[in-house]
C-alpha cells in the first residue's frame, strides 16, 4: 500500500500544490498526522493508487486492505463490513466511516461513488476510545481535495462492460486568499450484469447521482472552518439472487432499492497557545425504500417493503494539546448524537404463499377439517418509530520519552434505544368438514399489537499501548496494544412480520409463539483486542512494510440467524463467544521512481468459542462470512515518453484473492479461495489521462453471498469479466 508520512501540524493547513495532486494531505483532528508512528494497524491508499485500481467506493477499497472484506451483493443498502472475523450482515456496522472527519451514522449510507478523493485511511482493530459506537473492528477515513490547495477544473468520463457509464466534473477556486470553494457532481448508470430468467430483464441496473459543495476558510489567527454538503441518489434493481435448487435467478415480483441521502458537516478548529479546540457537527438525512420479492422464486409467496425516513444529528468537541517530541500530551473529548427514524415494513402474502405456508400446514395437521383463506392475498403490517440518542466523554494521555511512547485512554459511553411499534393484520378463513364439504365455522382474524421497547447501554472502552522507535528517527515503529471495542445493541425490526405471522398461525393451532422482547432486542457486542505490530522503512523509504499479529476475544457476538420454523425474515442474536486470531503483512517496494510493487496479506482464524443455538453446538466452528485469507498484489511501471516526466505510459497488473468463506454456523457450505486478475494501461499527460482497464480478466466464477428464506437456499454470483476505459481531464 502507499504509505504517506505526514508532518504534524497544529491546524489542518494542507500542503500547497496547485500543479500536482500527489502531495495533497489532510490532518486528522483526533490522531497524529504521521499515522505510521502510532500503535495501530494502518493502510493508506493515495489518489494515484485509487485511480489505478478503480477505487471509487468503500466496497472497492476493501480489496486493497488486509483482513478487510466488504462483499458486493444485494444493493447499495447492503454495506456489510467484516474485519478480523468481526462483522454482521444487518443493523449496526462493525467498522466506522468518516468523510472529512464527519462520521457517517448508518451503514445504509456507506456505499456511494466518490470523486476527488485525496486519501483513504483504514485503521484496523477497535478504535472505540476515540470514535465510539460501531468501531469495534476499526474505522475508515476518507479525505477529499481542498480548494485552499488545489484550484482548477477536473472532469471524468468512464465507460465499461454491461452498459456502465460514469461522468463527473468538479471545480476548485479561491474566493479570497483565505476562502476556497469546490463544486462537484457525477452521474453513473449501468444496465446490469445479471438476468432474471423469469422475465428476461437485467435485475441489477442502476442510476446514481452525487453532488457536493465544500467551503473552506482559514486565517493567520489559527482558525480553520470547513463545511461540506452533499446529496446522493440511487435508483437500482439489485438482488440478483439465484435459487441453489435450480442455479437460476428467477423471481416473479419486482425488486428494487431507492435511496436519497443528504449530509452536511461543519468542522471548526481554533489553535491556541499549547492546544487546539475542535468542533465537528453534522446533520444527516436518509430516505430509502427496499422492496423485495422476498421468496426470490417464480411463485407468488410474499413481498416485503421497508421504507424509512431517518434524521440524525451528531456533535463532537475535541480539545487536544499540541504534539511534542518529548513529554506529556493529552486529548479530551465529548460527543453526542440523536437519531430518529420512521419505517413502514409491510409483508404482502399472495396465493402460493397462503396455500403452501398456511393452508397446507393446517390441513396436514387437521386433515378432517380443512381450511380455506377468505382472500388470496392479505397484509402483515408493521410500523415503527425509533428515537435513539447517546453521549460520551473520552480522554487519551500520551507520554513520550526518548525512543518510547506510552499511551492510555478511556471512553465512557451511554446510549438509549427506543422502539415504538405497531403490528396489524385483518383477515379470516373458513373451516370445512372434509367428509361432507359443509362449512364448519368461519373465523375472523384481527390483530393490532402495539407497544414500546426501551434499552439502555453503558460501556467503558479503554485502550493502552506502548510504542518503541528502535533506531534513530521514527522510520521504524514497534508497538504492543490492548484495546476494547463496542458495537451497539438494538432491535430486530425485520422480525415483527415473523412475530405477527407466527401469532396468526398459533391462533389456528399451529406455529410457534415468539416472545417479542426476546426475539426483537439484542445486546451490544464487545471485544478485547491484543496486538503486536510494527511499521518499518528502509532504503531511503523506498521500502515500507507493516507487520502485525492479533488476538480478539469477543463476547455477546452479534450474529444474523434465521429463526426456527418456516419464517420470512432474519434476526440478530447474541451468539456467545468467538475468538479471532491472525496476522497482517503489507509491503511497498519502489526500486526506482518509475517502478513500484505492492503486496498485502491478511490471515484470520475466527471460530466460535461458545455458541449453542438450541439445535446444535457450534463451538469450534468457523464464524460465517469471515474470510480466512485476503491477498492483494500489484506491480506498476511507468515509461517516460521522450524522457519527459510529464508524458508517461503506466503499465499495471494486480491480483485480488479471498477465501475460504463459510456461509453457515454449521460450516456445511463455503466459498473456496478464489483469485481475480486485473490490469490497466494508462497514457498520462499534464492535462489528461486515458486508462484502459480490466477486472477479473480470467472470468473466475465465485459467490459473494448465501442465505436461506423459507427453507430455500440462495446464492449471489460474483462479478465476471469487466473491461473499461476512463478519461480524466485536469484544466
Amino acid at each position: 500500500m502507499a504509505m504517506v508520512p505526514l508532518a504534524a501540524q497544529a491546524v489542518p493547513v494542507l500542503v500547497s500544490d496547485t500543479l500536482s495532486l500527489d502531495e495533497v494531505t489532510v490532518t486528522a483532528i483526533k490522531q497524529s498526522a504521521d499515522m505510521r508512528t502510532q500503535a495501530t494497524a494502518l493502510t493508506v491508499i493515495d489518489r494515484q493508487e485509487a485511480e489505478r485500481n478503480q477505487v471509487v467506493s468503500v466496497k472497492s477499497v476493501a480489496d486493497l486492505v488486509p483482513n478487510l472484506f466488504i462483499p458486493d451483493y444485494g444493493s447499495r443498502m447492503t454495506s456489510t463490513v467484516y474485519v478480523r472475523g468481526i462483522g454482521t450482515r444487518i443493523d449496526q456496522p462493525a467498522v466506522g466511516l468518516t468523510i472529512d472527519n464527519v462520521p457517517v451514522m448508518t451503514k445504509e449510507n456507506y456505499d456511494f461513488d466518490l470523486m476527488d478523493v485525496a486519501r483513504f485511511e483504514v485503521l484496523r482493530g477497535p478504535q472505540s476510545t476515540l470514535y465510539g459506537r460501531n468501531t469495534l473492528g476499526g474505522v475508515m477515513h476518507v479525505y477529499t481535495l481542498s480548494p485552499l490547495n488545489y484550484q482548477g477544473t477536473r472532469a471524468l468520463v468512464q465507460g465499461a462492460s454491461h452498459g456502465t457509464w460514469r461522468v463527473g466534473a468538479s471545480h476548485y477556486r479561491l474566493l479570497s486568499d483565505n476562502l476556497g470553494l469546490s463544486l462537484s457532481a457525477q452521474y453513473g448508470s449501468t444496465n446490469g450484469e445479471f438476468t432474471n430468467q423469469y422475465n428476461g430483464k437485467r435485475c441489477d441496473w442502476e442510476r446514481m447521482f452525487t453532488g457536493r459543495v465544500k467551503l473552506e476558510w482559514r486565517n493567520q489567527d489559527g482558525w480553520y472552518v470547513s463545511n461540506v454538503a452533499s446529496v446522493t441518489t440511487s435508483r437500482q434493481g439489485g438482488y440478483p439472487y439465484e435459487w441453489a435448487e435450480t442455479g437460476e435467478i428467477a423471481y416473479n415480483d419486482t425488486c428494487f432499492y431507492r435511496r436519497t441521502s443528504v449530509m452536511d458537516g461543519l468542522t471548526m478548529l481554533k489553535s491556541f497557545d499549547g492546544f487546539t479546540l475542535s468542533s465537528i457537527t453534522s446533520y444527516q438525512y436518509l430516505d430509502d425504500n427496499m422492496t423485495l420479492d422476498q421468496d426470490f422464486t417464480p411463485h407468488d409467496y410474499f413481498t416485503l417493503t421497508q421504507a424509512r425516513r431517518e434524521h440524525a444529528v451528531t456533535q463532537d468537541f475535541v480539545i487536544r494539546s499540541h504534539e511534542r517530541a518529548e513529554g506529556y500530551e493529552w486529548l479530551v473529548g465529548a460527543s453526542g448524537f440523536y437519531r430518529r427514524y420512521r419505517m413502514d415494513a409491510p409483508v404482502n402474502f399472495y396465493d402460493y404463499g397462503i396455500a403452501d405456508l398456511i393452508e397446507r400446514h393446517v390441513n396436514d395437521a387437521m386433515p378432517e377439517y380443512p381450511i380455506e383463506w377468505d382472500t388470496r392475498t392479505f397484509l402483515l403490517g408493521s410500523h415503527f418509530t425509533s428515537p435513539n440518542w447517546g453521549g460520551a466523554l473520552y480522554h487519551e494521555s500520551t507520554y513520550r520519552w526518548g525512543q518510547w511512547t506510552l499511551q492510555a485512554g478511556l471512553r465512557i459511553d451511554y446510549e438509549h434505544a427506543r422502539l415504538n411499534y405497531r403490528s396489524v393484520t385483518h383477515t379470516g378463513y373458513s373451516t370445512y368438514v372434509k367428509a361432507t364439504g359443509a362449512l364448519f365455522t368461519h373465523d375472523d382474524i384481527d390483530i393490532d399489537d402495539h407497544g414500546t421497547l426501551n434499552k439502555d447501554f453503558l460501556g467503558l472502552l479503554p485502550n493502552v499501548s506502548l510504542t518503541w522507535h528502535p533506531w534513530a528517527g521514527k522510520n521504524h515503529t514497534v508497538y504492543v496494544a490492548v484495546t476494547r471495542g463496542n458495537k451497539a445493541g438494538g432491535f430486530n425490526t425485520q422480525m415483527f412480520s415473523d412475530v405477527l405471522q407466527q401469532r396468526l398461525m398459533k391462533m389456528m393451532g399451529i406455529g410457534m409463539q415468539y416472545d417479542v422482547d426476546k426475539m426483537v432486542g439484542y445486546k451490544p457486542e464487545k471485544a478485547w483486542n491484543y496486538e503486536l505490530g510494527g511499521h518499518f522503512e528502509c532504503w531511503q523509504s523506498r521500502v515500507q512494510s507493516d507487520l502485525g499479529v492479533f488476538f480478539m476475544d469477543c463476547r455477546d457476538r452479534q450474529l444474523t440467524v434465521f429463526p426456527a420454523g418456516t419464517t420470512t425474515g432474519r434476526m440478530m442474536t447474541n451468539a456467545g463467544k468467538t475468538h479471532s486470531w491472525g496476522a497482517e503483512f503489507a509491503m511497498t517496494v519502489s526500486p526506482t521512481e518509475l517502478t513500484r510493487f505492492n503486496v498485502s496479506y491478511g490471515f484470520t482464524h475466527a471460530a466460535f468459542k461458545d455458541y449453542n443455538d438450541g439445535k446444535q453446538d457450534h463451538s469450534g466452528k468457523r464464524v460465517p462470512y469471515a474470510p480466512m485469507h485476503t491477498l492483494f498484489a500489484e506491480v506498476n511501471h511507468s515509461i517516460k515518453i521522450g524522457g519527459d516526466w510529464n508524458k508517461l505510459l503506466i503499465l499495471a497488473a494486480n491480483l485480488r484473492a479471498t477465501g475460504d468463506i463459510y456461509w453457515d454456523e454449521a460450516n456445511t457450505m463455503r466459498q473456496p479461495f478464489y483469485a481475480l486478475l486485473g490490469a490497466s494501461i494508462t497514457w498520462k499527460q499534464p492535462h489528461y489521462s486515458v486508462q484502459l482497464w480490466g477486472r477479473n480478466l480470467t472470468d473466475t466464477q465465485y459467490k459473494t453471498f448465501y442465505f436461506v428464506s423459507i427453507q430455500h437456499h440462495f446464492l449471489q454470483r460474483g462479478h465476471g469479466r469487466q473491461l473499461g476505459v476512463t478519461l480524466r481531464l485536469t484544466l
